[in-house]
Order: structure tokens, then C-alpha cells, then sequence
């Protein structure tokens, strides 16, 4: 039986231990300071997917204490041509980022870099996320690159997840995840435009907070869209911590959440085999046709992380809390595998 929290109390215990269990929206309420953890071992981060059935944007605010990101990356999964990718490094960050306490919450992240040469020259790189009263505006200016999206959502819930790592005491993953955001707006430089129209375009946000062991591996798939009319989105993953109090599994369809448990992840011999994504109660039942493989890998100082995000289409049935079926034919996303020593 997972447990879903239902009433507001904290992450932590007075020992700095988490509380396990998840929750449709922000009933948790994080407090930095209650981390028992030294603090070179916090990981913090606000990752935005914008994506429709050919392009993709992905902006990445975050740090592992010891090193942080602000990132960029723009790129067309069905012709495999990447358009942009700016990543700013920064060395030790640690709290001086700002992030957000609560996903939810009215609140502005902004980073702002500018006059220092780096490699991608002597301009500076400015990003925001900013939510109101729901909404979110997304900016970013680089040179002459400009960004401008607006995400509204679709459904009143989201999937939240408070688990332990076996490793360590005091580790821990808060994570909130937000998809059915329909998106529109703009990425535009003095020679190109990409548009995202939000018939068609969605958006996904993946916040996390924690303490997280040096050595992990997780799979993760999300996706959004319109099903018969009805938006019909996804949260499906495993190997973030110890998932026996809760899993992140669990599907959106007319504006409710339904909970699953656990889902297995079966892949072939070559990543870009079909993957088969199911649950052990045989409410699920997917396949993943992969067009894309977006493979990435960071290595700085220690750190080294790798991973195979597939883009393609999903097709499948998934059966709701009532027992009605719904039957999924070609919506367009991810799936991914890393492995990561951060």
C-alpha cells in the first residue's frame, strides 16, 4: 500500500530524516534548513520540457552544491538536428541560486550572468521562470537569442513524491512533477524563429530537492496530450530512491489523477529497440517507438552523468481508478534511462 499525504507537515523529520509518501500537489513544505546533510550534498533544480510532435526545448536552472547549470538546448527529434545548446557552469553555487521552496507557489527564479568571457562569448545569459497564480512565464536572452513561453495548466493535480535513499540516512528525493501544461510562444535569433502553438505543444516541469546518494540510476518517461478531445498525460518512473511507502506512477485524464504502482521498464537489446512500460497490476500496458535518441553526457571535476532520452511515439492502454479503458495511439514523447555519479 503506498501513502499518499494528505495534510500540510514537512519533509523532514526533527531529525532531518524524510517523511515518505506522495501527494497530488504541494502538501509538503520544504525548509532548507532542516537538512541534517552537509551541505556539498544538496541537489536542487527546476528542469522545463516544451515540446510538440517534431521540436523540443528544454531550460535547466539548478546546482549540486558544488556545481551548478543554467542550460539551454533546442533541437527537432524526427530529423535529429540540434539548433541550440548554451550551458553555463557554475563553480560552487551552493544556496546563492535562490531556488523556490514550493513548486506551486507565486514565485520568480531569474539567473543573470553578464560581461564575463566564457566560451560562448563576452555576452551574458539571462533565464526566468516565473508562476502566477498558476501560469508560467518562461524567458530567456542570450545574445541575440530570445525565448518567451507561456505554460498554462490543464489539470488541478500533479504528481508529488517524498522517498528515502537505503544508502543514507538522511538522504532523501522531494520531487514534484507537472504535465498537461498546454504552451505557446517563441524562440527566436536574428536569422530563425521557432514557434510553439499550444493546440498542439505541451509542457512538462520536473523540480527536485534532496540529498541524493554520490551513485544512482533511474528511469523516467512523462508525456501530455490530447486524447479524444480530453488531455491524457503520464508520470512514469523507478529507481529514485526507495519507492516501498510510494512510486511516481500515475496517469491524468480529464482534469483527476490516478494512482499506479509500481512500473517496470523493459527495454531491448539497443535503445532504439521499442521499450515496454508496464505496472504489476495490469492497468498498463505502453510501448515506446523511439525515433530519437537525445544522449548526453556531463563529466566535471568527479561528475559523471549519462543519459538516453528517447523521443517517439506511445501507444498502448492504461485503465483508470473506475476501471475505464483508455486506449492510446501514437502520443508523441520520452522515456529515459541515466546512470549518474553526481
Amino acid at each position: 500500500m503506498e501513502r499518499e499525504l494528505l495534510t500540510k507537515g514537512p519533509v523532514l523529520d526533527q531529525k532531518g530524516r524524510p517523511i515518505p509518501g506522495y501527494s497530488r500537489k504541494s502538501t509538503l513544505i520544504y525548509d532548507r534548513k532542516a537538512i541534517k546533510a552537509p551541505p556539498w550534498r544538496i541537489k536542487e533544480w527546476d528542469f522545463y520540457q516544451i515540446s510538440n510532435d517534431h521540436l523540443c526545448l528544454q531550460l535547466t536552472i539548478g546546482h549540486a552544491s558544488y556545481a551548478g547549470q543554467v542550460s539551454l538546448m533546442l533541437f527537432d527529434f524526427n530529423k535529429g538536428k540540434k539548433y541550440l545548446d548554451v550551458c553555463r557552469t557554475l563553480a560552487l553555487p551552493f544556496d546563492s541560486l535562490h531556488m523556490p521552496a514550493d513548486a506551486e507557489e507565486n514565485h520568480i527564479l531569474a539567473y543573470s550572468h553578464k560581461g564575463l568571457p566564457n566560451r560562448y562569448g563576452n555576452s551574458g545569459i539571462f533565464m526566468s521562470f516565473e508562476v502566477i497564480s498558476g501560469s508560467r512565464v518562461l524567458t530567456c536572452r542570450w545574445k541575440d537569442l530570445e525565448i518567451h513561453i507561456r505554460l498554462e495548466r490543464q489539470n488541478p493535480d500533479s504528481l508529488v513524491v517524498n522517498l528515502p535513499f537505503d544508502e543514507y540516512e538522511h538522504a532523501f528525493y522531494y520531487n514534484h512533477k507537472i504535465n498537461c501544461m498546454t504552451a505557446e510562444g517563441y524562440v527566436r535569433t536574428h536569422k530563425h524563429e521557432w514557434n510553439f502553438d499550444r493546440r498542439d505543444s505541451f509542457g512538462i516541469l520536473d523540480w527536485g530537492r534532496g540529498v541524493w546518494p554520490f551513485h544512482n540510476e533511474w528511469y523516467w518517461s512523462n508525456g501530455s496530450g490530447w486524447l479524444d478531445g480530453e488531455m491524457f498525460g503520464f508520470n512514469l518512473g523507478c529507481g529514485f530512491g526507495n519507492t516501498e511507502t510510494a512510486s511516481e506512477n500515475m496517469l491524468f485524464y480529464k482534469g483527476r489523477s490516478h494512482k499506479l504502482g509500481k512500473v517496470d521498464f523493459i527495454l531491448g537489446k539497443d535503445y532504439m529497440d521499442p521499450w515496454h512500460l508496464c505496472d504489476r497490476e495490469g492497468r498498463l500496458d505502453l510501448w515506446l517507438t523511439p525515433v530519437y535518441d537525445r544522449e548526453t553526457q556531463i563529466r566535471l571535476l568527479w561528475v559523471d552523468n549519462h543519459c538516453h532520452q528517447m523521443f517517439g511515439s506511445f501507444s498502448g492502454t492504461a485503465i483508470l481508478d473506475d476501471g475505464t479503458t483508455l486506449r492510446i495511439r501514437d502520443v508523441v514523447s520520452f522515456a529515459e534511462h541515466a546512470v549518474n555519479n553526481w
